[in-house]
């Protein structure tokens, strides 16, 4: 029998390619014995193999047989960015387990592409290109009548974890004047982002641009509703990069059709839409297939990570690089896990 750490590893719809430069994943088979199983395979494993498990990678539904089963285990790293409701966190808890994501790693790219969305719209970008092409292209001064700038305008942010902190930073180039809603922060821990705290209401009155980095709740699912889309500036730009259920995509999708608002959204409600769905077609929106931070380079940073954290808990320390779930609020999130690389 190995004296190495035992880790189960199945981290679909990743795959340890995916995660790990080739060094990196040599370092992480050198320092651990792995068992490569399939995310539906686990229960299967012997029970000498589950029994002796530290650490599980990866985001399968885990019942509470199961994690009964897995005596020794200390962590479950999830490889993607938000906490899914697939596990008992209870039981986890009681244990000292932890549960943990990877979320930090997608903050940066995810926020560069919204940025890039933002301008998009608010510049006519795609549609300057496509009307190029068709040879409708209108030119200077005619060509930006309903444009406008990023830099000093008023942006609200809906959600301060990783990715919306993210979002912040690249503005603080353009001078806008910036405004969170995050009711589980203190506007303290906002005014030290250099931006203010500030109700939902007021961001969407106020907002010439609203980016949603928010994860989904229990308490936050279709937060934007028509109620909210009718509540926003008339030539806003709405960003949606987090998850589609916290919008309600049919009412987003009508309030872009009427032209009051702008819309740009790298995630739905159902992954790819439908061939036949009206969202391919809608007027005003700006659509990418949830790709803002599906590169190989961030996907390579995880296994970076992951080798950190596993390094501090062998030696009994806390996990610094990853997120770790919270008893007060994991129970709250409401995420779907990733079903596509």
């Amino acid at each position: 029998m190995s004296e190495r750490p035992l880790v189960i590893v199945a981290p679909h719809p990743r795959t340890l390619d995916m995660i790990f430069t080739p060094e990196a994943l040599a370092e992480f088979r050198e320092r651990y014995e792995l068992v490569e199983t399939t995310t539906g395979a686990i229960d299967a494993l012997p029970s000498e193999v589950l029994a002796r498990a530290r650490y599980l990678v990866g985001q399968p539904d885990i019942s509470d047989t199961l994690l009964a089963a897995m005596t020794g285990l200390r962590a479950i790293v999830n490889v993607e960015g938000n906490f899914t409701d697939n596990m008992p966190y209870a039981a986890c808890f009681e244990r000292g387990i932890h549960v943990l994501i990877t979320s930090s790693v997608f903050a940066e790219p995810v926020a560069e592409m919204g940025l890039g969305m933002a301008l998009s719209l608010h510049r006519q970008i795609a549609q300057s290109d496509a009307a190029f092409k068709r040879g409708d292209e209108v030119w200077g001064l005619d060509g930006n009548g309903s444009a406008q700038l990023l830099s000093r305008s008023r942006i609200g942010i809906v959600g301060f974890g990783d990715l919306g902190r993210a979002v912040c930073r690249l503005l603080t180039g353009f001078r806008a004047k910036v405004r969170i809603y995050d009711p589980w922060l203190p506007n303290a821990v906002i005014a030290e982002h250099g931006a203010k705290g500030t109700s939902l209401d007021d961001i969407l009155a106020k907002s010439d641009t609203v980016f949603v980095t928010a994860s989904v709740t229990a308490d936050n699912q279709h937060l934007f509703d028509a109620r909210a889309f009718a509540a926003m500036k008339p030539g806003a730009a709405f960003v949606l990069l987090s998850r589609a259920r916290i919008v309600d995509f049919d009412a987003m999708r009508e309030a872009a059709a009427s032209g009051r608002i702008k819309v740009a959204t790298d995630v739905f409600p159902d992954e790819p839409p439908a061939a036949d769905d009206p969202v391919r077609s809608a007027p005003n929106m700006l659509l990418s297939a949830h790709r803002a931070g599906a590169l190989d380079v961030v996907f390579k940073r995880m296994g970076d990570m992951l080798l950190d954290d596993l390094e501090l808990m062998d030696g009994g320390l806390p996990a610094v690089r990853c997120r770790r779930a919270e008893r007060k609020t994991v129970r709250r999130m409401r995420s779907k896990p990733v079903s596509k690389s």
